[in-house]
């Protein structure tokens, strides 16, 4: 399974050219005041696979302002989490944990 995650300190974000392609691919995204809505991509939602192929295919012109965007392969059968500190994101497994 592929993921997309942050590879730097600042945040996850796609570039213009990256919300227009996936317009061009379906996807419903309108810019207003500079920010792209709906916004979407949360840590739930990384495995998308237009998100996946726009990443893949711009390569560095698929990452947004303060983001290195890079797409990682885990398991298809393991349970993950995306977990980040400052913008920089990795990817965890998830374990069984009891208060």
């Amino acid at each position: 399974m592929k993921v997309v995650i942050n590879k730097c300190h600042g945040g996850f974000g796609l570039s213009d050219k990256a919300y227009e392609k996936l317009n061009e691919w379906g996807m419903s995204f309108t810019k207003i005041d500079g920010y792209w809505e709906p916004y979407g991509w949360g840590r739930d939602n990384r495995a998308d696979t237009l998100l996946i192929r726009v990443v893949e295919e711009l390569g560095e012109e698929a990452n947004g302002d303060y983001a290195e965007l890079k797409v990682v392969e885990i398991p298809d059968d393991v349970a993950y989490d995306v977990q980040e500190y400052d913008g920089l994101e990795w990817i965890a497994e998830v374990h069984q944990t009891w208060g």
